[in-house]
């Protein structure tokens, strides 16, 4: 059975929606978790019923967003470590944390090591679509510069992350740049999408309006533009439900149309809540790391657990291995 080691105490809500979204998953999935943190609080959490079905890994120490992600490799009895080091040692397949990315994403590359030829991880995302299938965007913050090889890896890692996560049969993978033709971006889009070329699936340069229209599964880009995209992405849609609530409080017809429109907000709520995905896997490591959001809910680790299990499943790690190999030889 999947294991996973959970970091009950790096969200910024403390342990609690950590613990009850495991216990959530629990509910629907067969896995064993394994809860780490300081036993104390996540004991006072657990309902009877569930405490012989729970593996608790005492850990007394937390790294706090305002510490350094370098500091993350000197404390060893932190929880976020002590996760990772599970997953090192063969007593968990993947990790899932809601606490400091920056040190989630360190503990992991060095911890648990790159898969054989990749030269660096990459931070995936789920964008949502037009079509309601979603496009796949990496990297959006593990790396903020980048050569041309990295952004090349990316476009393999991202091709094998949707066949083998989203069941895409053929993924089209596309190189984020200021225009479609082959002549625009930067020297180092521009290297890239020589290199791209010849790989199964690459449909050339995509614009931003494309990572949102469906006509592309995986956008390739630096892990500097693909945050702001992310972080400005967030910020429209946040932007765009306040407007909504305004105009319907300001206005007595607009209430009216928004009695009818009920279902429709609740879907597009669910197609830019975070919660839905859970977390971003930081692909391209030995194992498998889920990187939560800090204000995760109890639905949004449940997810994220979802997604590890789903990950270890699938043998995308051993896909891009073996693709990366094959360009060795």
């Amino acid at each position: 059975m999947i294991k996973i080691a959970i970091d009950a105490m790096g969200g910024d809500f403390g342990p609690e929606p950590i613990v009850k979204g495991t216990l959530e998953a629990l509910k629907e999935k067969k896995f064993e978790p394994i809860l780490v943190g300081k036993k104390d609080e996540i004991l006072s959490l657990l309902p009877k019923g569930y405490k012989d079905k729970i593996l608790i890994v005492e850990a007394d120490d937390v790294i706090d967003m305002s510490d350094a992600a370098t500091d993350a490799l000197k404390r060893k009895e932190s929880s976020i470590y002590k996760a990772i080091e599970l997953v090192r040692e063969g007593k968990a397949d993947g990790v899932v944390s809601a606490g400091h990315s920056g040190a989630t994403m360190s503990l992991a590359t060095l911890r648990l090591g790159r898969l054989k030829h990749v030269l660096r991880p990459a931070l995936v995302t789920l964008m949502p679509t037009k079509t309601g299938q979603r496009s796949i965007m990496l990297d959006v913050g593990a790396n903020v510069d980048c050569k041309a090889e990295h952004l090349f890896q990316f476009g393999i890692m991202g091709y094998y992350y949707a066949k083998d996560m989203l069941k895409i049969d053929h993924p089209r993978v596309g190189l984020l740049a200021n225009g479609e033709e082959s002549s625009k971006g930067n020297e180092v889009t521009k290297e890239t999408f020589g290199m791209l070329q010849a790989e199964k699936g690459f449909i050339g340069n995509v614009e931003g309006n494309n990572i949102f229209d469906g006509s592309c599964d995986v956008i390739v880009c630096d892990g500097f533009i693909g945050n702001l995209v992310l972080k400005a992405s967030e910020g429209v849609a946040s932007t765009i439900s306040y407007f909504i609530k305004e105009y319907i409080r300001k206005s007595p017809v607009a209430i009216t149309g928004a009695l009818l429109m009920r279902k429709v907000f609740r879907l597009l709520k669910k197609e830019i809540d975070y919660a839905e995905i859970g977390g971003a896997p930081l692909i391209g490591i030995k194992g498998c790391a889920i990187v939560s959001h800090g204000k995760s809910n109890p639905k949004a680790i449940k997810n994220a657990i979802f997604q590890a299990i789903r990950y270890v499943n699938t043998g995308v790690n051993e896909h891009i291995e073996k693709r990366l190999e094959e360009l060795k030889s």
